[in-house]
């Protein structure tokens, strides 16, 4: 159950998670879908950041493993989150919300290059701040820069949707004895190599105090549900219960 002390939080939403039913692109009703919950977020009082993945258009490290040039596949995937991130905050702004897209790509006809100063104001003035291009820089994952931009922008919290509803002692895909963690440390996290994220952005997290709550992506209710102790997640953070 996430504290409802919390002021400014920071969700990862997968470029999957636009994607809807389908396997590639942007599916209108889940964009929408996802566009609500995070305004309906912002209307309760809460300050909301929002790093986008670009796993639904194009994965870098795929074309990579291909043979492709890894700093090219990269910047190929950062322009993919661009491209989910505009589209994130144009059906923020047409369900009568207000957003604001910065970008770690410096691109001035499509967005507002990422400064931290200005990122928090526009948290300040209540806009869902949307941080598109990831870190900015080739290697990193998009969990790199939620973890970064968490940081950066003094969140509360990181909300990090997965396939599963927490994190597990193994993949309760496979493993039908997993047992599904209600809190855990980041040193238990280390120690039983629990999958949360990778380890740059665990790691940074961690060396910030930055708890993080993983929860089901298409969970009823998402990430509201896992605030008012509705929805299961698992709280990961200094010393576990």
């Amino acid at each position: 159950m996430a504290s409802h002390s919390l002021k400014r939080i920071l969700i990862k939403v997968s470029g999957e998670a636009l994607a809807g039913d389908n396997s590639f692109g942007i599916e209108p009703e889940f964009l929408d879908q996802v566009a609500r919950q995070l305004w309906d977020l912002s209307n309760s009082g809460l300050e909301v950041a929002i790093v986008v993945g670009g796993g639904n258009i194009f994965r870098g490290m795929s074309v990579a493993a291909g043979g492709a040039d890894r700093v090219v596949g990269d910047h190929m995937g950062m322009l993919a989150t661009v491209i989910n991130s505009l589209a994130l905050g144009d059906a923020i702004k047409r369900c009568g919300g207000m957003a604001k897209v910065y970008s770690n790509i410096a691109m001035p006809a499509v967005a507002d290059t990422f400064t931290v100063r200005d990122a928090r104001r526009a948290l300040e003035e209540g806009k869902v701040t949307i941080c598109a291009g990831g870190s900015g820089n080739p290697f990193f994952t998009t969990d790199t820069a939620a973890a970064l931009k968490a940081v950066e922008l003094q969140c509360d919290a990181l909300f990090k949707g997965t396939q599963v509803d927490g994190v597990y002692s193994a993949d309760p895909k496979l493993d039908p004895d997993a047992v599904r963690f209600e809190q855990v440390s980041y040193d238990d996290v280390i120690s039983k190599n629990l999958k949360v994220m990778d380890m740059a952005a665990f790691a940074l997290a961690r060396d910030n105090k930055l708890p993080i709550y993983v929860y089901q992506l298409d969970v009823e209710g998402g990430v509201s549900a896992v605030i008012e102790g509705t929805a299961v997640s698992t709280l990961v953070t200094e010393s576990a219960e």
